[in-house]
């Protein structure tokens, strides 16, 4: 991975950084940067040209009475309660490492560094946390920085639903793309990515001074 750490960084940077195949975490930007392997593939969907199924109505009917809140990214009990349950979880589902997460580093990853174009959207049923899904706004889209959920609340498909939710708000804020990361084919926790089409892929890294290039996925 090629790492980069900018501190006050502003809008323009930020955009033009997500736009190249990067992701922030905090004040930190990472791009894969391994020789002769291409397997991390970034990906980002076209929201408005994104076709609800059947099973996407589902879920947000299923969503009727959960509650959204958009805000600028928090840190409080909840959160980092919340966010050590899911990662747990995962830990027995799919065999993450888990490793202990305090205030501090929380706040590092996921409150420091978001500006003005960081944001947080939180979902609560019946006045409980059970989702986070922390995004940046872009100038043409919306990146999705990290999601996580109470698997208690499994049926509710939070991960799901809140990439919809991102969905519509880019088509509110008359945005096109959102920005999913890295799909990797192999890789189950990143391979659900291809199935939210239609989609582009970014055909490869380039510096700030180069136009990224953009391809239509078959």
């Amino acid at each position: 991975m090629e790492y980069r750490y900018v501190d006050g960084c502003d809008f323009a940077v930020n955009d033009a950084l997500a736009r190249r195949g990067f992701r922030r975490f905090g004040k930190y930007f990472s791009k894969p940067n391994c020789a002769g392997c291409r397997e991390c593939v970034n990906i980002r969907v076209d929201a408005l040209n994104f076709k609800f199924s059947k099973s996407a109505r589902r879920t947000m009917r299923k969503n009727e009475n959960t509650k959204i809140i958009l805000t600028k990214p928090l840190l409080d009990d909840a959160h980092v309660a919340l966010y050590k349950k899911y990662h747990k979880f995962m830990q027995e589902k799919r065999e993450w490492k888990y490793y202990e997460l305090d205030f501090r580093r929380y706040y590092e990853l996921y409150v420091a560094g978001h500006a003005e174009f960081g944001k947080e959207i939180a979902y609560f049923a019946d006045g409980r946390l059970i989702g986070v899904d922390l995004v940046d706004i872009l100038s043409d889209g919306i990146s999705a920085v990290y999601c996580y959920y109470d698997p208690d609340f499994a049926d509710l498909s939070i991960g799901r639903y809140s990439l919809y939710q991102q969905i519509l708000l880019a088509r509110q804020l008359n945005l096109r793309w959102i920005y999913l990361g890295y799909y990797v084919k192999d890789c189950p926790s990143l391979a659900y990515k291809a199935d939210y089409k239609p989609y582009e892929r970014l055909r490869e890294y380039v510096p700030l001074d180069e136009t990224p290039v953009w391809e239509k996925a078959e």
